[in-house]
C-alpha cells in the first residue's frame, strides 16, 4: 500500500509492508527541502505509523539524489507565511510581528515536531544518501539509527548566517563537543566515513545497496517484541535527558532566535543576507563528482 498524506500532494509518501512503515520525503526536484507543507505531512505520517499496531519499525527516506537539503528558504513552494492546523499548543505565527513570528513558528514545526518524532515509541531508521544538510540533520538525528550511503555528506553551515546551528540543537550529542565545534565553526561537509568514525552514523554501505541493507536491519528489529523495543528506546533516550540534552537544546533555541532578531535589526533580513543559492554555493565541493549541491536552508 502506498499513498500520500491527504491534501499534501504527495510531498510525503507512506507505505507499510511486513511491519515496516516507510515515510519518504518527496520533493526530489528541490532535494527534499522542507517547506511547512512537507513538515506537517511528515508529522501526520509519523503519527499514522505510531498509531498503527501493524507497524513495528519506521524508515525515513528521501526521494531522489539527496536525503534532504534542509529547510526551504528558496523554492517556489516556500510557505513560511501560510497557516496550517496546529499540532501543538503554540499559537499561529502568521499574523505576529517581530521575533514572535519565527519563534512561534519554529517552536511548532522544528523544535516541537522534532522532539515528538524523537520520542515516538517505535524504532526509527534514517536512510541517508547524498546531502543531509542543516534541517536535514534534524530529521536524521531524531531517528534512532542512521544508515548512510558511502557518498552521503553532512553539514550545518548556518553559522555563516550568524546563527548557532539548526533549531534541534543535538550537535554535541551526535558528535564529540570538540568535533561539533569544528563542524559548526567551519560549516564544511563531513563525509559519511568520518560521520561513522565520530559515532553519528551506524553503518555505511554502497548507494546501490542502501535500501537492501536498511530493510534487512528493519526486518530484524521488527521481529523483536514491541514493548521491549519501546522500553529500550525510552531508557536510552532518558540517558540523554540526564545528560542535559533537552535543557541544552532550549538554551540553543533561544540563542538561535536572538541571532535571527539581531540579523533583522542590523540588515533587515532574518537570515543575514543569505538565500538558498548563496548557501548552496558555500557548500560546493571542489571535485566534479560532488559539485552538485542542494539548496541548504534554515528557517
Amino acid at each position: 500500500m502506498q499513498d500520500s498524506i491527504s491534501h499534501n500532494e504527495e510531498v510525503v509518501l507512506y507505505e507499510v509492508a511486513d511491519g515496516i512503515a516507510t515515510i519518504t520525503m518527496n520533493r526530489p526536484e528541490y532535494h527534499n527541502a522542507q517547506n511547512s507543507k512537507m513538515t506537517y505531512a511528515l508529522d501526520a505520517a509519523f503519527q499514522r505509523a505510531a498509531h498503527d499496531d501493524a507497524v513495528k519499525v519506521i524508515v525515513l527516506a528521501g526521494a531522489g539524489k539527496h536525503f534532504s537539503a534542509g529547510h526551504d528558504i528558496g523554492t517556489p513552494g516556500r510557505d513560511i507565511d501560510t497557516s496550517f492546523e496546529r499540532q501543538s499548543l503554540w499559537y499561529d505565527h502568521v499574523n505576529k510581528e517581530g521575533g514572535e513570528f519565527l519563534y512561534a513558528r519554529e517552536q511548532e514545526v522544528y523544535l516541537g515536531m522534532c522532539r515528538r518524532w524523537r520520542d515516538l515509541p517505535k524504532p526509527t531508521i534514517a536512510m541517508v544518501q547524498g546531502a543531509c544538510v542543516a534541517g536535514g540533520l534534524m530529521l536524521a538525528w531524531v531517528c534512532d539509527l542512521i544508515v548512510a550511503s558511502e557518498d552521503a555528506f553532512f553539514a550545518d553551515p548556518v553559522v555563516r548566517m550568524g546563527i548557532p546551528g539548526v533549531e534541534y540543537f543535538a550537535h554535541a550529542y551526535e558528535l564529540n563537543p570538540r568535533i561539533a565545534k569544528e563542524f559548526l565553526f567551519l560549516g564544511e561537509r563531513m563525509n559519511a566515513q568520518r560521520a561513522q568514525q565520530m559515532g553519528m552514523v551506524n553503518r555505511l554501505v554502497p548507494r546501490e545497496a542502501l535500501r537492501e541493507n536498511v530493510y534487512e536491519m528493519a526486518t530484524k528489529i521488527a521481529a523483536m517484541p514491541r514493548l521491549g523495543l519501546a522500553l529500550t528506546k525510552q531508557a536510552l533516550n532518558h540517558v540523554e535527558e540526564l545528560q542535559g540534552k533537552r535543557a541544552a537544546m532550549d538554551a540553543a533555541f533561544a540563542w538561535h532566535h536572538f541571532a535571527h532578531a539581531h540579523n533583522e535589526l542590523v540588515s533587515g533580513d532574518r537570515l543575514g543576507g543569505y538565500d538558498a543559492r548563496k548557501m548552496a554555493q558555500s557548500q560546493r565541493a571542489p571535485d566534479a563528482e560532488t559539485k552538485e549541491a542542494a539548496p541548504e536552508s534554515t528557517s
